[in-house]
């Protein structure tokens, strides 16, 4: 079977399914990351708060605190990218047995298929999830420059080299949360692409949906609201 044998197996709406996911996905990547001036999203705000902790570091004692937040940061890392490499284990052995999948899809009436065309919606998963792993990976190892960098920064908060080294691991701090935020993304549009076993409808459906919730959480969520509300002022 020729490849554009294979083509032919998946109808146009497939084909738009699949644009519409990709676009959901890099669309709501680009806006969270470049988001209005006067409408920041969490993420950028959380950017700015990490910032904000490298500076208060510097006259932190001890700074026993800091290296356990950093400590966690990589262990959230670590956990996601374990499980996004069992999840695509899990794919590859799926796509070794897909006359399985396929007697399942008959059960259900969802219609039946050449086993190529499951191959390939299991595929698609497999590469977002694969695409997943090494944001975690790489968020994992920045995590680590960062605590480096974290231990770098002179105690004396008058020491000229202080408050540099400091915004220095702060924006390795702010890169790592971003890879590892953009792994999230991918996760969440991995789960979504799942849909795309009941049809091309129910994978444009499923993408709806998981670019609703990354916006809410985003933008409308309570927690962008309470980060968003300023301290009291209590000078007198």
């Amino acid at each position: 079977m020729t490849w554009i044998d294979r083509a032919i197996l998946f109808s146009p709406l497939d084909y738009a399914a699949i644009l519409f996911l990709l676009g959901a996905w890099l669309w709501i990547g680009w806006r969270i990351e470049h988001p209005a001036a006067h409408k920041p999203s969490v993420s950028m705000m959380m950017d700015d708060f990490r910032r904000k902790w490298m500076r208060e570091m510097v006259t932190r004692q001890p700074r026993m605190f800091d290296a356990q937040v950093v400590g966690t940061m990589r262990q959230g890392s670590t956990f996601f990218a374990s499980t996004t490499m069992i999840a695509i284990g899990g794919g590859v052995a799926l796509m070794g047995n897909t006359e399985r999948l396929a007697g399942v899809a008959k059960d259900l009436a969802i219609g039946s298929a050449p086993a190529v065309v499951w191959e390939v919606k299991i595929l698609i998963v497999i590469l977002f999830l694969a695409n997943a792993f090494l944001k975690y990976v790489w968020a994992h190892r920045l995590f680590g420059y960062c605590a480096v960098l974290m231990a770098a920064v002179p105690n004396d908060p008058d020491n000229s080299e202080a408050y540099p080294r400091a915004a220095q691991a702060a924006e390795i701090c702010v890169t790592a949360a971003r890879s590892f935020n953009r792994g999230l993304r991918v996760t969440y549009f991995a789960l979504g692409a799942l849909a795309w076993i009941l049809g091309p409808v129910a994978l444009i459906v499923s993408s709806l949906i998981t670019l609703g919730v990354l916006y809410r959480r985003e933008f409308v969520s309570h927690s962008r609201t309470v980060l968003m509300t300023r301290p009291p002022n209590t000078e007198t």
